[in-house]
This record gives C-alpha cells, sequence and structure tokens, in this order.
C-alpha cells in the first residue's frame, strides 16, 4: 500500500492538484488486499488518479467507497479504471447518489470486467432514468461472474424491474439479488415473477417494500424455495460426483503403481537377461580367441605345406633339367647318325671286305645288345617302382586330402549344429566361423590342388621318360638294322661308336639314378610333411572336439536361462492375469457405479418432472386464487370506497356540530 500511496500522489501533482490528507491517511492505515475510503469526500482529481492506478494494483481484491459523494465524472473515471481490473471482487459504492453517467458506467463495468463476485449500490438513484438502467441490465446480462447484487433503495420502477427481468433471463451468475425499497409495483413484480423459470442460478430475491402484492411475493417465495432445493440438490450430487471421481481417481492411481511395479519387475528380468547374454557373449568371444588360435597353427600348417611345394618345384626343376639332357643326348644321336651315313657312303666300298670281320663283331654286338637290353628293362623296372611310389605318394595324398576333407565336411555340419542351436545373438560369430571355415576348405582344396597338379606333372615328366626310351629303343633298333646294313663298311667305327654310346647312356643312367634318388627323398619329405599334417590335423580335431564340448556346454546353460525366464515370463503372466482379473473387478465396480450415478440421475429427473408438475398445478392454483384475490379486493375497494363516503359525511357532520357548538373559539384547530 506504500508504493500506491506514493503513485496516488504522484498522480495528484502531475494533473495539478493537492494529494487528499485524508485518504491518504486511510491509505497508510488499511489492511494488506483492502481499501476501505469510506466516507471519504473523494475530488475529481482523487477519483481521477485513483482510475489510473486500480487498472495496475495486482493487491486489492475489496474496495470500499459507500458515502463518498463521489460526483457523475468522478465515479465515471473511478468505474472506467476498474474495468482493466483483474483482482478485485467486492465492490462498494453505496451512498454515491449514482444517476445515469454512474448506470452507464456500471454497465460498462459488468460488460468488460472478469472479476467482481459481489456489487453494493445501495441508496443510489439509478431507476430514475429508465434508458441509463437498461444500459446498467445489458451489463448485467452480458457478465459472467458476479454473484451478489445489492440494488435497495434506487428508485427503481416496474420498467426497471422488467429490464431486470430481461437481464436475469440471459444472466447465468447472479445468485442473489436485493430489490427492497423500491418502487417495483404489481408489474414489476410479476414481470421478475415470470423471469425466475428461466434462470437456474438465482436462490435469493428480497422484493419487501415495492407495493408488491402478497401472492406474487409468496409466489417469488416458493420459486426461490425451489431454486435453493434445486441448488442444494445440485450442491450434493456436485458433491457425489466429488467423492466419485476421486475415488476413480484413487483406483487409476493404484492402477498405475501396480503398472509401474510390474514395469519395474520386468525391467529387473531385462537387465537379468541382458547380464546373462553378455556373459555368453564373453563366453564366445573366448572361444573366438581360442578359434584365432587355431587359425594361427592352421597357417603355420600352410606355411609348410607351401615349403613342400617349394620342394616339389624344386623337384619339377631337376626333371625339366633331366628333359633337357635328354633333349641334347638327342641331338647328338642325330649328329651321330649324320656322321654314320656320311661315313657309310664313305665306306661302302670297303664294305665287302670287311664283312667277314663284321659277322665276328655281330655275335659279339649282339651279346652286348642283349646286355643293352637287359639294362634297359632293369631301367624299366627301376621307372616302374618309381611310377607305383608315385602313386603309393599320390594315394595317400587323395586319403590326406579325402581326411582333411571329411574333417572339414564334419567341422562344417558340426558348426552348422551348433548354429542352429546357438540363438540370434550368436549368429554373427557363427557365420564368422563358418566363412573362416569355408575359407580353411578352399585353402585347402587349392593346395590339393597343386598337389595334383604336380602330381600330374611328374607323370608328364614320367611319361616324357618313357616316351625318350622308347625313342632310345627305336634308335637301337634302327641302329642295328643299319648295323647289319651296315656291318661290313662300319666294323671297326661301331666298336668305337658303340663304346661311345654305352658310356653315354652309362652316364645318362648314372644321372637319372640320381634324380630317382632326389625325387624319393622329396617324396618322403612329402610324406613326413603329410604326416605332420595329419599329426595337427588330429590335434586340431581332438581341440575341435573339446569347442564343441564347451558350446554344448553353454547350449545347456543357455537352455537353462531360457527356462528359467520361460519360468519367469509366466509368473509375470499369471501375476499380469490375476491384476487384469482385479481390473476388471474393479471396472465393474465402476460399472455399477455409474448404474446408480445414472439411476440417480434418473431420479432427479424424474423428481424434476414431479416437480415442475407440482409447480404447474401450483401456478394454476395461485392463479385461482390471484382471481378471488382480485375480487376480494375489488369488493375491500368497494368497502373502503363506502368507509371513505361515511367517513367524510360524518367528518362533515362533526365539522358541522363543531362550527355549530358555542365552545368552538375554545377548541384547538385540527
Amino acid at each position: 500500500m506504500e508504493e500506491f500511496r506514493r503513485s496516488y500522489s504522484r498522480l495528484c501533482r502531475e494533473s495539478g492538484a493537492e494529494p487528499q490528507e485524508a485518504v491518504l491517511q486511510q491509505l497508510h492505515q488499511l489492511p494488506r488486499g483492502r481499501l476501505d475510503l469510506a466516507t471519504q469526500s473523494l475530488t475529481v482529481e482523487t477519483c481521477r488518479a485513483l482510475g489510473k492506478l486500480l487498472p495496475r494494483e495486482m493487491l486489492c481484491t475489496e474496495l470500499v467507497l459507500s458515502d463518498c459523494m463521489l460526483s457523475e465524472e468522478g465515479a465515471t473515471l473511478l468505474l472506467r479504471g476498474l474495468c482493466a481490473n483483474t483482482m478485485l471482487r467486492f465492490l462498494d459504492l453505496k451512498g454515491n447518489n449514482l444517476r445515469a453517467a454512474g448506470a452507464e458506467a456500471l454497465g460498462k463495468l459488468l460488460q468488460q470486467n472478469k472479476s467482481i463476485q459481489s456489487l453494493t449500490l445501495e441508496w443510489n438513484s439509478l431507476g430514475t432514468w429508465d434508458d441509463a438502467f437498461a444500459t446498467f441490465c445489458g451489463g448485467l446480462a452480458a457478465n459472467g461472474t458476479l454473484q451478489q447484487l445489492d440494488l435497495r433503495n434506487n428508485q427503481i420502477s416496474h420498467k426497471g424491474a422488467e429490464e431486470l427481468a430481461l437481464a436475469l433471463k440471459g444472466n447465468t451468475t447472479l445468485q442473489q439479488l436485493d430489490l427492497r425499497w423500491n418502487n417495483v409495483g404489481l408489474l414489476g413484480g410479476r414481470a421478475l415473477m415470470n423471469c425466475l423459470p428461466s434462470n437456474r442460478t438465482l436462490w435469493r430475491l428480497d422484493l419487501a417494500g415495492n407495493n408488491i402484492p402478497g401472492d406474487v411475493l409468496r409466489a417469488v417465495e416458493q420459486a426461490m424455495g425451489h431454486s435453493q432445493d434445486r441448488l442444494t440438490t445440485f450442491k450434493e450430487n456436485q458433491a457425489r460426483t466429488h467423492v466419485l471421481s476421486k475415488e476413480v481417481q484413487h483406483l487409476r492411481e493404484e492402477k498405475s503403481k501396480q503398472f509401474l511395479d510390474l514395469m519395474e519387475t520386468i525391467d529387473k528380468q531385462r537387465e537379468e537377461m541382458a547380464k546373462s547374454s553378455r556373459a555368453s557373449a564373453a563366453r564366445v568371444g573366448q572361444l573366438q580367441e581360442a578359434l584365432n588360435e587355431r587359425h594361427s597353427i592352421i597357417n603355420a600348417l600352410k606355411a609348410k605345406l607351401q615349403m613342400t611345394e617349394a620342394a616339389l618345384a624344386l623337384s619339377e626343376q631337376k626333371a625339366q633339367d633331366l628333359g633337357e639332357l635328354l633333349a641334347t643326348a638327342e641331338q647328338e644321336q642325330l649328329s651321330l647318325s649324320q656322321r654314320q651315313a656320311k661315313e657309310l657312303k664313305l665306306e661302302q666300298q670297303e664294305a665287302a671286305e670287311r664283312e667277314s670281320k663284321l659277322l665276328r663283331d655281330l655275335s659279339a654286338a649282339n651279346e652286348k645288345n642283349l646286355l643293352l637290353q637287359n639294362q634297359v628293362e632293369e631301367l624299366e623296372r627301376k621307372v616302374r617302382c618309381q611310377q607305383e611310389q608315385l602313386f603309393q605318394t599320390r594315394q595317400e595324398l587323395t586319403s590326406t586330402s579325402a581326411e582333411l576333407k571329411m574333417r572339414a565336411i564334419q567341422a562344417e555340419e558340426r558348426l552348422d549344429m551348433e548354429k542352429r542351436r546357438c540363438r540370434q545373438s550368436l549368429e554373427d560369430s557363427e557365420s564368422l566361423r563358418i566363412k573362416e571355415v569355408e575359407h580353411m576348405t578352399r585353402h585347402l582344396e587349392e593346395s590339393e590342388r597343386a598337389m595334383q597338379e604336380r602330381v600330374q606333372r611328374l607323370e608328364a615328366a614320367r611319361l616324357s621318360l618313357e616316351e625318350e626310351l622308347g625313342r632310345v629303343k627305336a634308335a637301337a633298333l634302327s641302329e642295328r638294322g643299319q648295323a647289319e646294313e651296315e656291318l661290313i663298311k662300319a666294323k671297326n667305327q661301331a666298336h668305337l661308336e658303340e663304346r661311345q654310346r654305352l658310356a653315354h647312356l652309362e652316364d645318362k643312367l648314372r644321372l637319372l639314378a640320381q634324380a630317382r634318388d632326389e625325387a624319393q627323398g622329396a617324396c618322403l619329405q612329402q610324406r613326413q610333411a603329410v604326416a605332420e599334417a595329419q599329426t595337427r590335423a588330429s590335434q586340431l580335431g581332438l581341440q575341435v572336439e573339446s569347442l564343441r564340448r564347451r558350446l554344448e556346454e553353454l547350449q545347456q546353460e543357455l537352455s537353462l536361462k531360457d527356462q528359467e525366464r520361460v519360468a519367469e515370463v509366466s509368473r509375470v503372466r499369471v501375476e499380469l492375469q490375476e491384476q487384469n482379473g482385479r481390473l476388471q473387478a474393479e471396472l465393474a465396480a465402476q460399472e455399477a457405479l455409474r448404474e446408480k450415478v445414472a439411476a440417480l440421475e434418473r431420479q432427479l429427473k424424474v423428481m424434476a418432472s414431479d416437480h415442475r408438475e407440482a409447480l404447474l398445478d401450483r401456478e394454476s392454483e395461485n392463479a385461482s386464487l390471484r382471481e378471488k384475490l382480485r375480487l376480494r379486493e375489488a369488493e375491500i375497494a368497494r368497502i373502503r370506497d363506502e368507509e371513505a363516503q361515511r367517513a367524510s359525511f360524518l367528518q362533515n357532520a362533526v365539522l358541522a356540530y363543531v362550527q355549530g357548538s358555542p365552545v368552538r373559539t375554545l377548541s384547538p384547530p385540527k
């Protein structure tokens, strides 16, 4: 209030007037939330300052301006300022002689203000101007917050009462209306009585001292009694609905709590499942690490296989060198055949002379040829032995490759079975394992293909050697034919050439024996490498078996956990079903309550219809009673007229008697 007082002083000085001391004292002494300026004669400047301050005042809820002798201008300024106020609840304007301008300002206030609930206008003159009071009534009809209105001693006529009746038909919030000590009359009372059935909120209407007949007052009292009964029933229904809404809200809160508890249990179960999945993931990671170690071992085996392949490549290079040596031998044979042809041409003349010598030499050559054939057969046997050894190595390689394939297939089948049994969380790891196994199988197949290619190459080298041996045999046969034909001419040269050839063939046989020994050594090395690979493969098979057992154990643990989870889920489902049953029972109870409420509403409707019928009956009774009262009033008026005539006759007689009496000078005048 101190700030309000300072603002009031400042506005008064700005308008060129001094603030009223009485108003300042009242503002200094007033309690919080209440502005009481009763019995203070407020000037126009004070009203203007208050009209500027009241729209911004957010603490004042009650304003008392009774008996302040407000002028029309001051009241208009004050009420215009109150139009924008949103905190004021009670306004008292008693005894301010408000007239036309005040009534219009009050109408605008009621139209614009949305917070005033009680308005006291006792001892004013609002009803003296019908147009201004009609404006006030229009504002009252448009108002939606006013609950109590005091219009005592406002000179309201029957026309003003009719305007008030129209306003009450449109108003939906006014509960108490005081119209005592006005000039409403019979017509105004009937207008107010006729508007009451259309108004459902007004439960108190005071019409004493308005020259209204008693039957109208009784009808108004009956209507107010009915409205009070209706208000009490409405309040009871509202209280019941409030209690029911509280019960429903309580039930909803309990349901929400139960649902939250269920959600918490489900979250806990989910956390436990997540923990178990994390533990299984850790175990799978350990298994993956073990598999990675096995992969490293397999890579080492692959490196050893590459070493064996390099050794095979060296053996192939040696076979190629042997082929080159055979090619050089063939070239030498061709050169020797050319030389022999030349020598035969030169020695044809000497052939006859040397026939005898050649015949003897033929026997020797035949013996030597037999020896050579024996040597060739021995070489063929050796070659066959080498072929058998190569065939055995090839069979061993095929058996090892088949075993590896079978183990790889078995590993793939086991991995597939484990992949099917494991859950979806392990599918990625299983796919990675399958890919790695496929990669291993591909590497093994590639190595097998490389070994087969090498074996084929060795077989091709063997075939080339056999062809070379066949060519050597054919050359020997051709040489023998030529020797038989040219025995006479080239006896000595044949001996020399045969010796050279034997020496050369012995060298070739020695080289072939060395190559065979080297090939046998390489085959032994390959066998050793294959044996090592088989041992490693057996070790890997054991490790795979151990891993498979571990996976089976993990699967058993997962199955146990799944069973526990299923049991927990079934328990939660049973609890949910029980809770659903309880909720359905509660819903049935709520539906029963709703049915009860509907039955009560139907009873209320029946009671309202009965009440309306009773009101109509009473109105008809009231109409008949009014007619009787009208007849009685007419009789009473006639009797009054007769009594007035009699009284006038008596008065005239008494006056005549008094005037005619001798003591009239002593009697006081009447």
